[in-house]
């Protein structure tokens, strides 16, 4: 029994006529005369009692236009679902971020995703940059929105730059450097820094203390916490002076404190990363976004 034996049997069925049902399905009489007689041998009994002027269902043949219906609404079903998951309009997207840099922009962006495919289950992941980049080379995510981690050629993903995010001096707005408009990196040599721990972003560690070197001096580090929040709230403990990306500044700045453009300047890069050997549609779809969103300057 197959699914074209179960469409013309209960194109007959409904019909109660050979020729109606051959009519309706736009095939010769005689072919679906035959692929009923093949189910009736198939199921070893008479589905259908015909003669010259009349066709009706047996017993056995009730039971299966009733079975018919479920078998091919089911069929239906599965075919759409496949075709959806194809396109990527269902599956499962697994997603890893950075949450202090993507603060401005991913929740919008995941809106518009869940609108466009509202079939498609959404997992999130919070980590570490170096965290993310792990989980997605291991296939246990399909994408990360992270910075790019120094050191992981033997896990080479494919990237996509978003952006680049200049570094900036966070300070109280009484001390004395936040009266001026822009800082160089020399302006932070007396300074008591506080900087992100090199474990929870390693890019962004190396990166602050290589501009600092740049500049002539070794870096004062008073405290380096993994919470970019604690490290604003060093800052405003007077503990020292904070540098973050502008992005971040921007997101997360308490109305005492201030952010200062530093030169020369040194920016990061932001980039949404996925391994090249894993395909999935709705990552696809999720990728075709993003490249959208990007052509029209929405990622800031």
């Amino acid at each position: 029994m197959d699914l074209r034996q179960l469409r013309y049997f209960q194109a007959v069925a409904e019909e109660l006529s050979f020729s109606k049902a051959a009519r309706k399905l736009r095939i010769a009489q005689p072919a679906i005369s035959r692929v009923v007689q093949e189910l009736e041998r198939d199921l070893g009994t008479d589905l259908l009692w015909r003669n010259r002027r009349q066709v009706r269902l047996t017993a056995a043949g009730e039971v299966l236009l009733a079975e018919a219906h479920a078998l091919l609404q089911r069929s239906e079903e599965t075919r759409r679902r496949v075709q959806r998951t194809a396109a990527g309009e269902e599956g499962e997207l697994r997603l890893g971020y950075i949450g202090p840099p993507t603060q401005g922009f991913l929740g919008r962006l995941l809106a518009e995703y869940r609108h466009r495919f509202p079939k498609v289950s959404l997992h999130l992941e919070e980590r570490t940059p170096e965290r993310v980049w792990e989980m997605v080379a291991r296939g246990r995510l399909a994408a990360a929105i992270t910075r790019p981690v120094p050191g992981e050629g033997e896990r080479a993903l494919s990237t996509l730059l978003l952006r680049r995010e200049p570094l900036c001096a966070v300070l109280p707005r009484s001390h004395a450097l936040g009266q001026r408009d822009a800082l160089t990196w020399k302006d932070l040599r007396q300074e008591p820094l506080i900087v992100l721990a090199r474990r929870e972003g390693v890019g962004l560690h190396d990166e602050i203390l290589a501009a600092c070197r740049r500049a002539g001096f070794a870096p004062l580090l008073a405290q380096t916490p993994s919470l970019m929040g604690t490290v604003l709230t060093y800052v405003q403990a007077g503990a020292g002076i904070g540098v973050a990306t502008d992005s971040v500044a921007a997101a997360s700045m308490p109305a005492d404190l201030c952010s200062r453009t530093l030169q020369p300047e040194v920016s990061v890069p932001l980039v949404m990363a996925w391994n090249p050997d894993e395909y999935s549609p709705a990552l696809k779809a999720f990728r075709e976004l993003v490249s959208d969103w990007l052509k029209q300057g929405l990622l800031a």
